[in-house]
């Protein structure tokens, strides 16, 4: 997997860009779900609105199964959703009610 693909363009006459991906590491679901206590069924069903711009990829290995996993931006996103949640419990019931 590679995480740090540059992207070049040119800006001016002479002049060149180059985009890289900072990401560096990321932590899988169950690390996470660990260091912030929750649970990791509960995680899988918040993380529902992330999409990799939010810092969630999924990762994969010799099996055809991912696993989730977040950069650093992701782990402030789901932060942020985790509180969201807790101060609104029925955004899970309302999402859940439009299916």
């Amino acid at each position: 997997m590679e995480l740090a693909a540059p992207f070049i363009t040119q800006s001016s006459p002479g002049g060149l860009i180059m985009h890289v991906n900072k990401v560096h590491s990321v932590k899988t679901i169950d690390r996470v779900a660990r260091e912030l206590g929750e649970s990791v069924d509960w995680l899988h069903e918040v993380t529902e609105e992330m999409d990799a711009e939010d810092g969630v990829i999924w990762v994969y290995g010799d099996t055809d199964d991912g696993v989730m996993a977040f950069t650093d931006f992701g782990i402030e996103t789901l932060t942020d959703l985790i509180e969201m949640h807790r101060k609104n419990p029925t955004i899970l019931e309302r999402r859940y009610a439009r299916k």
